[in-house]
């Protein structure tokens, strides 16, 4: 790859335009935070410049130092030539309108679940009676503390196999200072959390199959394997959590769990079960909702 280099006193939108032309020309993979070249050069650009997104327009007209552009220039080239997924250069995701720290220790937070947070899970759950909330798997913590910020009086155990993920989640949960009423856990799904019962179970869990995980893009090479690989047909995890989910949840309480494109076998796995497919009006999809009673079937 040729060497990318700069001009002095560019200004923020000339610099994005021209990282947009070279994302583009090196045929990256987006879907992790951006799903395309302009909306990935703004985010790296304004990363740099220190600029809030809520700037939007308005900032494109001020100029960036040579500092910063040499700054720009040396993150992109790391993204083209390793493909690592921008939030691992810049250490920062967006999600459910949290700004959150991740590292290659925790997959990018993505999960269309950040929707449905914001809606507090209507109409599916009355959020004035939920005070205990469990998120299995989960990582940087994303979900975690999306459903603490939208059920302010409620309690939220956060738990995840991996030692090194909760140590990226406890970073989170100190930043946002929810640390009275978010608890990271060491837990294999529901082994740390015996006897307890939840309004609320979500999962991000594992879902890709060993087919998809052969294709997958270099992007996802750097996110822990631990987090996408689930067996043969991505259910490894879902059929755990189906199995338990039950003995976890309070009377009226629902599972919300991300399939991904594990939904059809899901379906073919489990074609009697009562699934709630919600809309996700932002994109995304193959989540879907459990009521408490429908896992008595």
């Amino acid at each position: 790859m040729r060497r990318l280099s700069h001009r002095k006193l560019e200004t923020v939108g000339a610099v994005i335009e021209r990282c947009e032309r070279e994302l583009r020309r090196a045929r990256v993979h987006f879907g992790h935070g951006t799903d395309n070249a302009r909306d990935e050069a703004a985010e790296l650009v304004f990363f740099v410049a220190g600029t809030a997104h809520a700037a939007g327009l308005g900032a494109y007209a001020k100029a960036l130092t040579t500092r910063q552009q040499t700054r720009v220039m040396r993150l992109l080239e790391r993204r083209i030539r390793e493909r690592l997924p921008l939030p691992y250069l810049t250490h920062r995701a967006f999600f459910a309108g949290l700004e959150l720290y991740v590292d290659e220790r925790v997959l990018v937070p993505r999960s269309p679940i950040a929707e449905l947070a914001l809606g507090r899970f209507r109409p599916w759950i009355d959020a004035r009676r939920v005070e205990r909330i469990l998120d299995l798997g989960t990582g940087s913590g994303a979900i975690a503390l999306a459903c603490a910020r939208a059920f302010p009086t409620a309690r939220v155990d956060a738990v995840d196999i991996s030692p090194a993920a909760l140590n990226v989640c406890r970073r989170n949960v100190r930043a946002l200072r929810l640390a009275k009423r978010v608890r990271p856990i060491r837990s294999d799904h529901f082994d740390a959390v015996k006897g307890c019962r939840y309004d609320i179970i979500v999962s991000n869990p594992p879902y890709v199959g060993s087919a998809e995980m052969r294709k997958l893009p270099r992007e996802y090479r750097h996110e822990p394997r631990l987090g996408l690989a689930a067996g043969r047909d991505g259910l490894d995890s879902v059929r755990k959590i189906l199995t338990k989910a039950r003995e976890h949840l309070n009377p009226r309480g629902i599972l919300v769990v991300e399939v991904g494109n594990a939904e059809g076998a899901l379906q073919r796995r489990f074609p009697r079960m009562p699934f709630i497919w919600p809309d996700i009006a932002m994109g995304g999809g193959g989540v879907f909702l459990l009521r408490a009673e429908d896992l008595e079937k």
